[in-house]
């Protein structure tokens, strides 16, 4: 339906009531596309665990035909003919059931349907038997299949197909009995060996697909509320309408779009009441077909938003009962918002009645003064004085009263009882909307003007990009600096050491660190899945003596000692925390496995050391001091063994060559850095007070005597506990070697090794500690077998226990 047709279409009198409306034909429903996109990816899952994990998908199967000594009657009945029977009641269920109903252009596509499900089955399989991977074509293979056009069971994608373009299950009964056939008769299919898992799934998978994108095309019969059906349901919450309208907005496109008439609710109809009394309404009809686009909009935000709340409504019954609920709550407060006659609810629809007078006035951002700033800001604090929250502020939600009063419109995803990042995140949008019309400076000085200096001082760690809407950000006034802008303006209110104090909060699930954490997660799980060899593991164990076995697991706790004492020795007295020390070392270990060896240990040590206290800069020279600390232990350490031990045969494993170039070459790159303008000045005016200031607090760390003396200590510890811990491996099999010698060459040879850029140094660490050893004369199956016992206790076992010791860490709010 076009909207010229709308506007001209005749009223339709019934009952006395004068209805102006035309009820389409078709809807095409956005969550068609959704659902096939979730279709498409549950099939390429279920195709890649056939790849790689077989023996799930084996072990399904298994369990499926083992109860098939229940259906053992079945055997007797060719599946040929069991497959005819779902095909034939299915199909001819559902079309005498649409024909009954003149269904015409429905049972035509669906049988459209059912043929294209057929023709993309065979595609589909032509696809797949041409990947001659021989796993996933053993997966797909059944009894009644074959390589080639046949190798998914089509009438499964055909069926699927067939049922989907008839209707959603829940419009007629044939087709929800379909879909119970359909998946039994697959069931008992499975059961009797006639196909596999993997086929039928994919191929229930594609006719979804097929049937979903052409319904979509075609559109879904519209279920909503119409004309006399909306006249109907007015008169159950007594009213007695005497002419119903539809009205549209001039100036926009889409005869869906939001309006301030209705309070801004997205996707609904708007219609023009007049009552037997003359009195006139607003009357916004919401149905679940369109409403569907607002709550993925709402899921949008729950999974992009982290400690956020954000609503999430299903239906248009309860989007429509909570706005009611809303601006009825707003108006007990003594604030402007429009007044609610009343919800009705019919079918897919639900029907919010507003009264007509007095109308809301747009509030454009160019008419923005300094008293309209003032009213927008004290509004929004009186609403957040009795927990209620807007959660949209956008340019559209600026609204006056008809008296030219300014207030927030577009209630529809704001709730209350709201949590205090809630209440922050509404300030922050408002502040940036003002900020992008009225400048930075005057909206901070108008916002602690009403809001207060104080609050606005702690709305610093949540003025991020990712709580502006886009529609804020599409302003012209808006640049990508300007929220910087605002929080060095915000920032400047407050003391040096407040400001500093005040870390980021995490609003986006998505950002820089989540998506470094996920990574770390994923190399982490690909490192243990790809490089554990259990069989390996599992014979060195058991080769082992068992105490030597546990010493050496000991070494490696008392290693986890060592290197907390070495970083608590920094830090205040009042700021230790013995347990987070230790827990913090011991999550080092679940980095590890998916970072080089010792950036996870830095990692972790700098987000302990902030969320302990410290500001930035600080933090960074007590992890810097820490690692400057453990890097002077073990080279003295080196070079006292090796005085006393005379080991000095590995002294010329770095290549002075491949030094020398990598020193010229970094000297060259910084060299023609300097040399361009703009880059000294850069370095010079941004980074080069940074450095100095980092230097002097590192300097300042370093010469404390007592602090210094206890870091050492406890880096002398961990060195020696790693060397002792390798030293007790070795003897778990029989061989004795000098304790100190045995320490000596370990750092020298895990060093080495460890400057691999692999996850923990794994395979070079290994490599290089195996290679060392033998060439010292330790036998080699001793040397590979002590190593594969010592990176069991320091490395494998650290990764549970770390990621353990990191939940605890972040329950505590100690990472």
């Amino acid at each position: 339906m076009s909207k010229k047709q709308a506007e001209t279409a005749p009223p339709d009198s019934r009952d006395g009531v004068l209805v102006a409306d035309i009820v389409p034909r078709r809807t095409r429903v956005f969550s068609d596309l959704v659902h096939a996109a979730m279709a498409l990816i549950l099939a390429i899952v279920v195709i890649l665990f056939a790849i790689y994990l077989r023996g799930i998908t084996f072990g399904v199967e298994s369990d499926a035909r083992s109860a098939a000594g229940v259906f053992e009657w079945l055997v007797d009945i060719p599946s040929s003919l069991l497959q005819q029977l779902v095909v034939l009641s299915v199909t001819v269920s559902v079309l005498v059931q649409l024909l009954v109903h003149k269904e015409w252009l429905q049972s035509a596509c669906a049988v459209g349907a059912l043929l294209l499900g057929f023709a993309c089955a065979w595609g589909v399989s032509l696809l797949l038997s041409g990947s001659g991977n021989p796993l996933l074509l053993s997966a797909l293979w059944s009894g009644s299949t074959h390589i080639g056009a046949g190798l998914l069971p089509d009438f499964y994608a055909a069926i699927a197909a067939f049922l989907t373009v008839a209707g959603p299950r829940r419009t007629r009964s044939a087709i929800k009995w379909g879909w119970n056939i359909l998946v039994i008769g697959a069931m008992l299919l499975i059961i009797l060996s006639w196909n596999s898992v993997v086929g039928v799934v994919v191929s229930i998978c594609i006719g979804r697909i097929v049937g979903l994108v052409l319904r979509f095309a075609i559109g879904t019969q519209n279920t909503g509320a119409w004309g006399e059906q909306v006249v109907q349901a007015l008169r159950t919450i007594g009213l007695a309408p005497h002419a119903l309208k539809r009205i549209y907005r001039e100036d926009a496109d889409d005869v869906l779009a939001a309006s301030l008439e209705d309070d801004l609710i997205e996707n609904s109809r708007i219609y023009e009441l007049e009552d037997e009394d003359g009195r006139r309404f607003v009357v916004s009809v919401l149905d679940n077909q369109v409403h569907l686009t607002g709550y993925l909009n709402q899921l949008w935000q729950l999974v992009r938003l982290s400690g956020v709340a954000v609503r999430h409504d299903r239906s248009a019954v309860t989007a429509n009962h909570h706005h009611y609920a809303m601006i009825n709550g707003l108006r007990s407060l003594g604030l402007p918002a429009p007044v609610a006659y009343g919800v009705a609810d019919t079918g897919e629809s639900s029907i919010l009645v507003l009264d007509a007078e007095p109308r809301p006035v747009a509030c454009l951002p160019d008419t923005f003064d300094e008293e309209t700033v003032t009213g927008f800001l004290a509004y929004l604090a009186k609403a957040h004085r009795r927990g209620f929250t807007h959660r949209r502020i956008t340019p559209e939600a600026m609204a006056r009263t008809s008296l030219g009063q300014p207030f927030l419109a577009g209630w529809q995803n704001g709730d209350f009882a709201s949590s205090a990042a809630n209440l922050a995140l509404d300030k922050v949008q408002m502040l940036a909307l003002f900020a992008a019309t009225v400048g930075v400076d005057r909206t901070v000085e108008l916002a602690s003007r009403v809001w207060g200096k104080e609050t606005v001082i702690n709305l610093i760690p949540f003025v991020q990009k990712v709580a502006v809407p886009a529609d804020t950000r599409a302003l012209p006034g808006w640049n990508k600096q300007l929220l910087e802008q605002l929080r060095r303006a915000m920032g400047a209110m407050a003391p040096e050491e407040v400001s500093e104090s005040l870390e980021q909060v995490t609003l986006s699930r998505f950002s820089l660190r989540s998506f470094f954490a996920l990574a770390l997660l994923v190399v982490a799980v690909a490192v243990v899945f790809t490089q554990l060899n259990p069989n390996e593991m599992v014979k060195a164990i058991r080769d082992a003596n068992v105490w030597m076995a546990i010493a050496c697991l000991g070494f490696s706790f008392l290693a986890w000692v060592g290197a907390a004492v070495s970083l608590g020795g920094f830090m205040d007295r009042d700021k230790r925390n013995p347990l987070g020390l230790l827990c913090s070392q011991m999550a080092a270990g679940f980095t590890a496995v998916s970072m080089p060896a010792g950036i996870g240990p830095a990692f972790v040590n700098l987000q302990f050391l902030r969320k302990s206290g410290y500001r930035n800069t600080v933090a960074t020279a007590i992890m810097s001091a820490v690692l400057a600390v453990q890097a002077v232990i073990t080279v003295l350490l080196l070079l006292l063994i090796g005085l006393f031990s005379g080991k000095n045969a590995l002294s010329g494993m770095i290549p002075v060559n491949t030094l020398i170039l990598v020193v010229a070459g970094v000297a060259l790159v910084v060299s023609v850095a300097m040399a361009i303008p703009p880059v000294r000045r850069k370095v010079t005016d941004t980074y080069l007070p940074l450095v100095k200031s980092y230097a002097r607090s590192l300097l300042e760390t370093l010469t404390q005597p007592r602090e210094l003396l206890l870091s050492s200590v406890g880096s002398l510890l961990l060195n020696l506990a790693t060397g002792f811990g390798f030293w007790a491996a070795l003897l778990a099999f029989g061989y004795s070697m000098n304790p100190i010698q045995v320490t000596f060459i370990f750092l020298l040879a895990n060093t080495l090794g460890s400057a691999v850029p692999t996850p923990g140094g794994l395979g070079a660490v290994e490599a290089a500690l195996s290679v060392t050893f033998t060439a010292v004369g330790v036998p080699s199956t001793i040397a590979v077998s002590a190593t594969l016992l010592y990176r069991i206790a320091f490395y494998w076992l650290r990764i549970p226990v770390g990621a353990l010791a990191m939940q605890w860490l972040n329950r505590h709010n100690l990472i």
